[in-house]
């Protein structure tokens, strides 16, 4: 978030959060003048962390009063300015500033688990990795995405298990380097970062690209380490995708462009906050992001459909405990690609995020499976 509305005539601007892993920004430009009247959606302040630059916008209309100095470095959550609508005095203002510049901090400080940098086969992967023990679920996330894409899910099955996130090279907070970029290349990661993490059994779970990667690293690793395999409106199992989707996605630049793209993973586009959008944007303006998507996706996705890597034959001889999740409206992978699956579920009113708009559902199949 860029500010928050606690005050009836008095806004703070916060030091937002981009990704998991951020604590801190700096402060780099004021785009807009002390004691001018900034609009809603305005860009006022130029804020940069470790891992991205973007400008923070006006969520109210008012005059605008900063507190932060260009240069200046603050928590997550830290106060930056406050706009104050009119009809708040000066000695309001200062007031609300002194009640509520630690108290914002603290807030903001506030944090349950976080990522961390783990090195894998020469790369470094971000990855959140919550409770103890040598098994867990690993959760593999889709093109374009990242570990925040699996938050209601993971949430609701850290309480049984061990329950580890990872983004994948070039997306998140991992570094770019995609290696070959095919499913193969990158499911290579997956025993490394158990090793790592000192997992014996993996409940593997993957999303969209993330089943194909799920698909062949189940197939390499074998039910030594791969226990049972989830996959989640998956790639690998069919050639048809929505490349349009995948076209639309890459050139947007803009939030309103990239918002009409991202509806499209949803049966009900209200999942679709600003603030997804906003994360989507400064992942892409991360150095070597963009580059990464564009070749990934003309690795595994050439002229708008799925290259064929062999996946769903591979999935169909696993001998690992396996199931398929899928939204009947899919828009971007279709549900008929469940057809000959000895274990598929097929939610109603779910599109091609389903681990978000059916998470309590998702969450009891993966359970049921690696508890089977």
């Amino acid at each position: 978030m860029s500010g928050a509305a606690i005050h009836a005539a008095i806004h703070a601007i916060v030091m937002p959060k981009w990704g998991m892993a951020m604590d801190q920004g700096t402060v780099t430009a004021w785009l807009a003048a002390e004691g001018s009247s900034v609009a809603t959606g305005q860009e006022i302040v130029e804020i940069e962390s470790a891992k991205a630059a973007a400008a923070v916008e006006a969520k109210v209309a008012g005059v605008l009063r900063r507190v932060a100095e260009v240069g200046a470095v603050l928590p997550v959550g830290g106060l930056v300015g406050v706009i104050a609508e009119s009809g708040a005095s000066d000695q309001a203002v200062a007031d609300y500033i002194a009640a509520h510049k630690d108290e914002i901090a603290a807030t903001g400080a506030e944090q349950g688990p976080v990522p961390r940098l783990i090195e894998v086969g020469g790369r470094r992967l971000n990855c959140l990795d919550v409770g103890a023990g040598g098994e867990a679920v690993l959760l593999v996330h889709g093109f374009g995405g990242d570990l925040r894409g699996w938050g209601l899910v993971h949430d609701l099955l850290a309480g049984a298990l061990r329950v580890v996130a990872f983004d994948l090279p070039g997306h998140g907070g991992s570094d770019p380097e995609l290696g070959e970029g095919t499913p193969a290349a990158l499911a290579a990661l997956v025993p490394e970062l158990a090793t790592a993490l000192g997992l014996k059994r993996v409940h593997l779970v993957g999303h969209s690209l993330g089943g194909a990667v799920a698909i062949a690293a189940a197939a390499a690793a074998g039910p030594g380490l791969i226990a049972s395999l989830t996959l989640i409106a998956s790639a690998g199992l069919g050639a048809e995708i929505d490349g349009g989707y995948i076209a639309g996605f890459l050139a947007a630049k803009r939030r309103r462009d990239l918002k009409e793209v991202v509806e499209r993973l949803f049966a009900d586009p209200a999942f679709v906050t600003g603030a997804m959008i906003e994360d989507i944007l400064r992942m892409r303006r991360m150095d070597g992001v963009d580059e990464a998507l564009r070749r990934l996706a003309a690795r595994c996705f050439p002229d708008g459909r799925q290259a064929e890597f062999g996946l769903r034959a591979a999935f169909l001889g696993l001998p690992q405990p396996s199931q398929v999740i899928w939204g009947a409206d899919d828009r971007i992978i279709p549900a008929a690609h469940v057809a000959g699956l000895a274990k598929a579920t097929v939610l109603a009113g779910a599109g091609h995020m389903v681990q978000i708009e059916r998470a309590d559902e998702v969450a009891r199949l993966i359970l049921e499976l690696a508890r089977s």
